[in-house]
C-alpha cells in the first residue's frame, strides 16, 4: 500500500507541474526582461572573454525578439557563441516550436526522486528525475526541483539531450527560477560545454527587471 500511496503522491506532483506550466502559458500575454550574458574560457570564471546585455521582448503570438544594449570582448566568441544562443532561443520560442520545449509530462518522463521534501533556494521542493521523450538540443536529462505546494519550477540541472552545434558536445546546464507575479521565471543560468575549437567554455546568463503583461482576465 505504501508503494501505491507514493505513486498517487507522485502523480499529484506531476499534475501540479503541468498545471503550473499551463497557468504561465495561459496567463502571460508578454514580457520584457534584461539579460546579461558572459562567456568564460578554461577554468577562469572571473574574467569573461565576451559579454553582452540584451533586452528581450516576448509576445505570445510571435515569440521572442532581442535588442542588443551592449557587447564587448572577443568578436569571435560573441558571434559564434552569444549570437548563436540568441538565434537558438528565438527559434525555440516560435509558435509551434516552443510547445515542444515546455517542461511538462508531454515532453518528459518524470519520476519523483527519493529523499522527501528538500529545501532549495529557500523553498520546499520535490526533486524529479527528468528523461526527455525525444532527442532535441533544448530538452534536458537531469533533475528538476519544483515547489512542493504549487508545482512551480525552482531549479533545473542536467545535460542537453542532443548538442545544438557540430562543434561541441551536449552542454551541462543549470537554471534557477523565482516566483514573479505568480509565475516561475528564470533568474540565473549556467551552461558548460567542450569544443575542439575553444576547449571548455562556460556561459552564464542573469535575468533582471521583468515586466510581465498578463492576459486580459487573468
Amino acid at each position: 500500500m505504501a508503494g501505491a500511496g507514493q505513486q498517487m503522491e507522485g502523480a499529484a506532483i506531476l499534475q501540479k507541474v503541468d498545471a503550473a506550466v499551463k497557468a504561465r502559458v495561459d496567463g502571460i500575454e508578454g514580457y520584457t526582461v534584461r539579460e546579461h550574458y558572459a562567456v568564460f574560457r578554461s577554468k577562469d570564471e572571473v574574467h569573461p572573454v565576451a559579454e553582452m546585455t540584451v533586452k528581450t521582448t516576448y509576445k505570445q503570438e510571435t515569440g521572442k525578439s532581442y535588442e542588443i544594449l551592449s557587447e564587448s570582448g572577443s568578436a569571435l566568441m560573441r558571434n559564434l557563441v552569444l549570437h548563436a544562443i540568441l538565434d537558438n532561443e528565438q527559434h525555440v520560442n516560435e509558435p509551434g516550436v516552443r510547445e515542444g520545449a515546455w517542461i511538462t509530462t508531454a515532453n518528459y518522463a518524470m519520476q519523483v526522486k527519493p529523499g522527501g521534501i528538500q529545501r532549495v533556494d529557500g523553498r520546499d521542493c520535490v526533486a524529479l528525475a527528468l528523461s526527455p521523450r525525444r532527442k532535441e538540443p533544448f530538452l534536458v536529462a537531469g533533475t528538476l526541483w519544483v515547489d512542493a505546494q504549487n508545482g512551480e519550477i525552482v531549479r533545473l540541472e542536467g545535460i542537453g539531450s542532443r548538442s545544438s552545434s557540430t562543434f561541441t558536445g551536449p552542454a551541462k546546464m543549470m537554471r534557477q527560477y523565482v516566483d514573479i507575479d505568480g509565475y516561475g521565471e528564470a533568474t540565473h543560468a549556467r551552461a558548460e560545454s567542450d569544443s575542439f575549437l575553444f576547449g571548455k567554455t562556460v556561459v552564464t546568463i542573469d535575468y533582471k527587471d521583468y515586466r510581465i503583461q498578463r492576459r486580459t482576465g487573468q
